[in-house]
């Protein structure tokens, strides 16, 4: 709906200067020649236009693409030179017997004189991009102010007090240790996922070393609950203390394989990797599906991960969810 809303603005834009530059030569005395001539470099100048509006700018208008977008600016100025006299010079003179620039003009006047021309619509199209991607930027940051205000109000309807949560903790703790030692170490890990799981930062994201041991104790505590009979691999690379992550992003996906997979098969382990590499992450889990599993819900949290990644990770992640028979592969890079 909305690109459909974009193509008709656009085109109704294309069809009033149609028109104006129409009329403009109706009013100074139509002339077959120059009619054509006005059109053909409207054509070319569209062209041209929709080369830097839909690649150039969208590519390479960042950070760190300045070479790349000289390069791209010089494809749509190399174009615009080209079609225009392969149009007006070419095809012209060959069917209707004129052409725009005399014979003996030379081919670099032609192209210095083209430059000038070819210019103007290069500008019209960055104005155009970015005013459009101006509101986009505006949207989004209003969506994540929504985001954010209702996560709060979520977050504070269910909050438990920490201090009496953390306080009670360690009174069970204290109460186990006598008891079994498995059992206290259970608490305790327990109590470091709540206190992770309660603690704040002010943006929002926590050091992927910390995120990294909250998945440790997820999934160390599965394991004292399932031992001997099961299997995890975690295969940690390039980890340091610098980087961040959004808080609790990764632990949707292993808490999705430990319920849908298949946890006592040493043939078959949940395979777990963090890659960081190039300040990118790549985070990937595998597991057998469990074809005993009673529920078949479509996953833990994922329509709310797609979400988080676009407001917090725009067009700086890739997620793929893949099954392959009986194997559920999730695979999520994001540029930190």
């Amino acid at each position: 709906m909305k690109n459909q809303k974009n193509v008709l603005i656009h085109l109704s834009c294309w069809v009033l200067m149609v028109v104006y530059i129409y009329i403009g030569q109706l009013l100074k005395g139509l002339k077959t020649d120059i009619l054509y001539f006005n059109y053909s470099v409207f054509v070319v100048h569209l062209i041209e236009f929709y080369i830097c509006y839909l690649w150039v700018f969208p590519r390479f208008l960042k950070k760190g693409k300045g070479l790349y977008l000289v390069i791209g600016l010089c494809i749509a100025m190399g174009a615009f030179i080209a079609l225009r006299y392969m149009i007006e010079q070419v095809l012209f003179s060959y069917f209707l017997g004129f052409q725009n620039y005399g014979p003996d003009t030379t081919m670099t006047f032609y192209i210095i004189d083209n430059l000038y021309y070819g210019s103007s619509y290069i500008f019209l199209a960055a104005a155009v991009w970015s005013v459009q991607n101006a509101f986009k930027s505006d949207k989004l940051n209003k969506q994540l102010k929504d985001e954010a205000i209702k996560a709060e109000l979520s977050f504070l309807k269910s909050q438990i007090n920490p201090h009496f949560l953390y306080n009670t903790l360690n009174y069970i703790y204290s109460l186990a240790i006598p008891v079994s030692d498995q059992l206290a170490s259970a608490v305790l890990r327990l109590s470091d996922l709540m206190r992770y799981t309660l603690a704040e930062s002010t943006d929002g994201k926590v050091s992927l070393a910390k995120e990294i041991d909250y998945l440790q104790s997820y999934i160390e505590l599965f394991r004292m609950r399932f031992e001997p009979n099961f299997y995890v691999e975690f295969e940690l690379t390039g980890v340091t203390e610098q980087q961040k992550i959004a808080s609790l992003l990764l632990i949707p996906f292993i808490e999705n394989a430990f319920k849908h997979g298949v946890l006592n098969e040493p043939e078959h382990p949940v395979r777990i990797q963090l890659q960081l590499q190039d300040k990118q992450l790549f985070f990937s889990v595998s597991n057998t599906i469990n074809n005993h599993q009673k529920d078949r819900s479509s996953g833990i949290g994922l329509v709310n991960i797609h979400r988080r990644l676009d407001l917090i990770y725009p067009d700086k992640h890739e997620l793929n969810i893949v099954r392959k028979g009986d194997v559920y592969q999730t695979t999520l890079v994001i540029k930190l």
